[in-house]
């Protein structure tokens, strides 16, 4: 009676409407949540898979059934709550398996099937000619895979490589599955000139985009190969060529595996609650203690001090013996909140972000997993943490949109965090000045437990906010970015000493360049979107692909010759504080500055020290942040984020002016700010610069009461993206058609409103068109079961095979 183990697995990379558990047998002892290498599909390819199913079974063996064709891992890479993770996301999110798996898994964990050939066992039993012992002999000798692998290259020696052959027929050789673990270097790729540049220039032929590149190189002799060839408006198929011709050289920088060392320099018992901190603090840590699911909102204004709050928290949690997760939503704010976290928890502190290489992350989950940390910091990314003792799980900034992944699978961090927290029996707080509608929504109906924190720590008053009508300065001659009061206010600034932070929204010199003849902006080849124009590299951008191409003479539509630049981002913002100010030190932070690792922390860091007096950059400046020496922050236009053509755009952009007024006046000096717009009387951009969340919170909710947007209903957003605009539109329009059909078959009779197909806001992007339907409906088990219908109904129609289609439960309807 043959013993075996009849496995459920999960198999890589299969089509969404293919995407099921496939049952496996194995001879060999195999644990639910270990890899394994399967063959999968007719013509039996190799594929890596991970067992969500196994049982230990004997009997006779059922032929239809194929084998495991080995087992990857000794022991499970996931534990019981990570596995019911795979379940829950893929139900929630309409993803599949694998992609469940792989945003729970580091990417530095992942494996990939590779062959390898290998000298048999039975080498002894073979009867081999002379030249085929003796390539033998060589390859017993090898030091290295890497060694062996280059004696069987023939390469173009046909004796060679019929010795290989016969080697091979004889079965002295074999061909070996593997699986290989995609650890990568840790290090930065960086190039420079080599010393042998300058003759070679001379006789081999250089194009002009690689002169530019040496050029550049020649100014600056230490530059990553990602900002090179953005100064130099080139691709990376430019630097490789120059590699080829011996010009430049690549070598890997920086190789750092762990998070630099921060000693403990304090206590949290030196940390003092103010009287309005202690109760929230004393509530929160009550419910931390009976572990029973619990989630908090906590609204504090900014500077309020929710910060030490947390850390009085976390100093609890872990003194239990249980561990802690803190998401913050940008990188930028990991530096400055992992430097005070070490300064009082030294090495029990670990960061997960999408900036660190393969190798930290696949580090910082085994320290993680092990227990060898007690508190996690990071991004989204950070909420699938490895803890196995949570205590606490703190969203910090909790109403922006980075903690929603807009790739599969499609989850809300927060939504993650409300299951964790309920499996661990954990409490989840949240915390924000300007908390998501739908969480306030939550907290108000008594869902969440509401928590307030309306004054700043030491009873600092709030930054005092002037609106500066901007067609008033028009009209009185001022066509410059700064209004006079914003101007003589940074000047009384820079005299005083004092800091300041100017926050413009918007990239690049100039946002659109279009023709005077037929005013037509340039757009992007791939994109529906105008390219914006980049002063430092003499390029157009876009922003949306990355697609770069020198800055155009003519008119791509009539051949008009008279182009016209318009609007300014934050390089022209630099160079206009530089001729205004020219005794200001500037620091501008945005995506084009802050493209190294470690750029982040070293900016805001040299902010932090004084060596820059005013702070000029893209919203990653706007959220929480703090410089006690800042005490003016300007804003100098998010009009145009109020009409984004987003239900969320007035929420969004009054959490952003509120925020970035806040990050003034935080030290022991009184802060100000200045809000230009030609907006003026707009209620948003009124209560902002107010300060007054709950009437903002009263006018969204009547919105979107009256027209039926979260958290009054749930929103499915149906992607469809493909290469051809008309079968994208037919796919998006058969989806259409499926949800009429599908509602009368099945009886479905919850309300739902259907709006599409339609194009998205940008309809083409990367080369590829876009549409969408959007369902407005309560998310129950009976939707998602109709939406999953739908998707199956598209995929299942062959004219359709090469659309991508998904289903995103939190979607924006915007962009």
């Amino acid at each position: 009676m043959n013993t075996y183990w009849k496995v459920s697995v999960a198999v890589w990379d299969t089509a969404y409407s293919f995407d099921r558990l496939f049952t496996y047998t194995s001879f060999e002892s195999v644990c639910v949540g270990c890899r394994v290498a399967v063959p999968f599909g007719f013509n039996n390819s190799k594929r890596v898979g991970m067992v969500l199913e196994a049982e230990e079974t004997s009997g006779e063996l059922d032929a239809s059934v194929k084998p495991v064709i080995f087992v990857m891992d000794k022991e499970p890479l996931l534990n019981d709550e990570q596995l019911q993770l795979v379940h829950w996301l893929k139900e929630m999110t309409f993803c599949t398996y694998s992609d469940a798996i792989r945003a729970i898994l580091p990417a530095g964990m992942q494996v990939e099937l590779c062959q390898k050939a290998e000298i048999s066992p039975n080498i002894a039993e073979i009867s081999l000619s002379d030249e085929e012992k003796s390539l033998l002999c060589f390859l017993q000798a090898a030091k290295s895979q890497r060694s062996f692998d280059r004696l069987l290259q023939a390469e173009g020696n046909a004796d060679k490589q019929r010795i290989i052959d016969s080697l091979f027929e004889k079965k002295a050789l074999q061909m070996t599955d593997y699986a290989r673990q995609k650890v990568g270097n840790s290090g930065i790729k960086m190039i420079r000139l080599t010393g042998e540049y300058d003759a070679l220039s001379k006789i081999c032929r250089i194009t002009p985009k690689q002169k530019k590149l040496i050029e550049l190189l020649k100014e600056q002799p230490v530059l990553s190969e990602k900002e090179a060839c953005y100064l130099c408006g080139i691709t990376g198929s430019v630097v490789t060529s120059a590699v080829k011709s011996g010009i430049v050289e690549r070598y890997t920088g920086d190789l750092f595996r762990d998070i630099p060392d921060i000693e403990k320099t304090r206590d949290a018992s030196d940390i003092r609650l103010s009287d309005e901190q202690t109760p929230v603090f004393e509530k929160i840590s009550e419910a931390v203690r009976s572990r029973t699911p619990h989630c908090f909102l906590l609204h504090g204004v900014t500077g309020s001090g929710k910060t030490s709050v947390f850390l009085k928290l976390i100093d609890e949690t872990i003194r239990m013996g249980r561990q802690v997760i803190m998401l913050v939503p940008e990188i930028a704010l990991t530096p400055q909140v992992v430097k005070e976290f070490c300064s009082l928890f030294g090495q029990q502190v670990t960061v997960i972000h999408s900036e660190l290489s393969l190798g930290q992350r696949a580090d910082a989950y085994k320290r993680i997993k092990n227990g060898d940390v007690k508190i996690v910091i990071g991004t989204r990314s950070a909420v699938f943490a490895p803890a196995e003792n949570l205590g606490l799980i703190i969203v910090d900034e909790e109403g922006e949109r980075a903690y929603k992944s807009d790739s599969s699978p499609r989850y809300h961090a927060i939504e993650v965090a409300k299951k964790r927290c309920r499996t661990n029996n954990c409490t989840l707080l949240l915390a924000s000045a300007t908390p998501s509608v739908e969480s306030y929504y939550y907290a108000k109906k008594g869902v969440y437990t509401l928590l307030e924190m309306k004054k700043r720590y030491a009873d600092m008053p709030l930054p005092e906010v002037s609106v500066v009508d901007m067609n008033e300065e028009r009209l009185l001659g001022n066509d410059t970015e700064f209004s006079d009061e914003l101007m003589i206010a940074l000047k009384e600034n820079l005299k005083a000493g004092e800091q300041s932070i100017l926050l413009l929204n918007r990239r690049g010199y100039h946002t659109i360049i279009s023709c005077c003849d037929c005013n037509k902006p340039v757009y992007c080849p791939n994109c529906s979107v105008p390219m914006t124009y980049h002063k430092v590299n003499n390029s157009l951008m876009c922003h949306y692909c990355g697609h770069t191409e020198e800055m155009t003479e003519s008119c791509r539509f009539c051949g008009g010759t008279r182009m016209r630049k318009m609007g300014f981002g934050t390089q022209t913002l630099e160079e206009s504080l530089e001729k205004a100010l020219p005794e200001a030190r500037i620091l501008r932070m945005d995506a084009d500055t802050t493209m190294s690792r470690y750029a982040y922390e070293e900016k805001f860091s040299a902010f932090a020290r004084g060596e820059y007096d005013i702070m000029a950059g893209t919203q990653m400046i706007g959220k929480g942040l703090n410089f006690p020496n800042v005490t003016l922050v300007g804003v100098l236009s998010v009009d145009k984020a109020l009409f984004a053509g987003d239900f969320r755009s007035y929420e969004r952009t009054f959490s952003l002016i509120t925020q970035v007024v806040g990050r003034g006046g935080r030290g022991d000096k009184k802060g100000r700010a200045v809000l230009q717009t030609f907006m003026p009387e707009h209620y948003v951009l009124r209560l902002a610069a107010m300060q007054n969340y709950e009437e903002f919170y009263r006018e969204e909710i009547t919105l979107r009461r009256a027209l039926v947007f979260p958290p009054i209903c749930d929103i499915c957003v149906i992607g469809f993206v493909g290469v051809s605009e008309n079968v994208t539109a037919a796919a998006a329009q058969y989806a259409a058609q499926c949800i009429e059909e599908l509602v009368r078959q099945t009886g479905f009779e919850k309300p739902l409103r259907v709006l599409g197909p339609m194009p998205f806001s940008y309809g083409k992007i990367s080369g590829k068109y876009r549409y969408r339907l959007i369902l407005k409906c309560k998310n129950t088990k009976e939707y998602r079961d109709l939406v999953r219908e739908i998707l199956n109904a598209v995929y299942s129609r062959r004219e359709f095979a090469k659309i991508h289609i998904y289903a995103d439960m939190n979607g924006d309807i915007g962009v």
